[in-house]
């Protein structure tokens, strides 16, 4: 059973040709540069005794110390930065 009705609404709607594509009406934003923050470079430490402040040459030396041996006395408040009041101020 035909339904000239619905098939003339169908055929009206669809479009007869593809239009060419849209420019959009914004500029595309670009990404904006962030600034990254590197790494202190690595020490090679060997665990020689050295346990204070006073026994360190810079704020490197006393982190790369701190992470790598045990038993160090640098860090009087725990917070991961030692010899603050020394080497490591801000």
């Amino acid at each position: 059973m035909d339904n000239p009705t619905w098939q003339s609404r169908f055929f009206r709607a669809a479009p007869s040709s593809v239009s060419a594509p849209v420019a959009p009406s914004e500029p595309a934003i670009e990404p904006v540069a962030t600034l990254e923050t590197k790494p202190e470079p690595t020490l090679s430490v060997r665990c020689d005794g050295r346990q204070h402040c006073s026994q360190m040459t810079s704020c490197a030396e006393a982190k790369a110390f701190l992470r790598s041996c045990p038993g160090m006395k640098m860090d009087g408040d725990g917070d991961g930065i030692p010899c603050e009041d020394q080497w490591c101020s801000m």
